[in-house]
């Protein structure tokens, strides 16, 4: 535990810090906390300067529609796979799963995306995260799943309903626990993405928070302005934080549901 505290708290105290130091005391980050604090000035300015608000507009433009693909997509799919059990579905579970082991190919997506004409766009980078992140939520949704009674749906199917209404109506509000859990793990990855939004989006204008950063970094926007790039760091992963805060608890039981019937 004292590994993993200084392993993790010496960095976000680093950055913390950082923050809020003058120039001068930045130069040279260090653990030192600042002798002259200006947090808000030091947030203002990587707001402003960052056009960190273009960056987050891009990022929701991004990872909101990514997010609700791989749970439309990924509730749908594991349905099929917890109820059927015929050798081409098992065939075929295997094959999606197995995105949580392979890495994707860089170079094969770009070219994928550009013979589409969709490299450089915003649909191309959802694209690649929904297909990213689709295996996580297969995997935890199948499992869920296959712990729901199978009486509820067949009492449904006795009331004349529909396999898509048995699915929207009683599947889809169950899955509530496991659904919180992939929204933020797809949310935490997607929205600090730095190396596939470099190759998908290129930059510019679509520019995701991230890879803004990268940007105004490469620029010399931030040269030895080490306050900057820690302000815009720690006004970067605030949306995230708050999302962990509030939904931690359903992150794990959501992995735990239906490990054990």
């Amino acid at each position: 535990m004292t590994i993993a505290a200084l392993a993790v708290g010496v960095p976000l105290w680093l950055v913390a810090v950082t923050s809020a130091k003058p120039q001068a005391e930045a130069i040279k980050p260090n653990l030192d906390l600042p002798r002259q604090w200006q947090p808000a000035s030091n947030y203002a300015d990587a707001v402003s300067q960052g056009e960190m608000l273009r960056g987050f507009l891009n990022s929701l433009l991004v990872v909101v529609p990514s997010v609700v693909l791989v749970l439309i997509l990924g509730a749908g799919a594991a349905w099929v796979f917890a109820r059927r059990t015929s050798k081409l579905v098992s065939a075929a579970y295997a094959l999606c799963i197995s995105g949580l082991l392979l890495p994707p190919a860089v170079i094969t997506i770009v070219m994928e995306l550009r013979q589409l004409g969709l490299s450089n766009t915003r649909p191309g980078m959802i694209a690649v995260y929904t297909g990213m992140y689709l295996s996580t939520s297969i995997f935890f949704m199948t499992g869920f799943i296959r712990a729901i009674p199978m009486e509820l749906e067949e009492a449904a199917r006795m009331d004349g309903a529909s396999p898509s209404r048995i699915f929207w109506r009683i599947v889809l509000p169950l899955l509530r626990p496991v659904i919180a859990t992939a929204t933020i793990m797809v949310m935490l990855y997607a929205w600090s993405d730095i190396f596939y939004a470099f190759f998908v989006l290129g930059g510019g204008d679509r520019a995701t928070l991230p890879l803004n950063l990268y940007q105004v970094a490469s620029a010399q926007l931030y040269l030895n302005n080490w306050h900057l790039v820690f302000a815009y760091v720690v006004v970067m992963s605030l949306p995230m934080v708050a999302v962990f805060l509030v939904g931690q608890r359903k992150i794990v039981s959501g992995i735990t549901s239906g490990a054990v019937k």
